[in-house]
């Protein structure tokens, strides 16, 4: 077997960020689908969460290429 098994364990780590935007994005549609008048604080929290779990992932990969 030949490469690298860092790149293998940031394979793997990217299953929590992908499971947790997944979360994110359905709870932000099932707290609208309950009251759509809350849209506009809801989507502000979401792409808030998103954007912490994304640079999650990033992070993992930088980490990936320095390791």
């Amino acid at each position: 077997m030949t490469g690298s098994l860092n790149m293998i364990g940031y394979g793997l780590a990217t299953l929590g960020p992908g499971i947790g935007v997944g979360l994110v994005f359905m709870a932000f549609l099932n707290g609208v689908a309950r009251q759509p008048e809350a849209r506009g604080a809801l989507q502000g929290i979401a792409f808030i969460g998103f954007a912490l779990i994304e640079a999650l992932a990033i992070l993992g990969l930088v980490l990936a290429f320095v390791i």
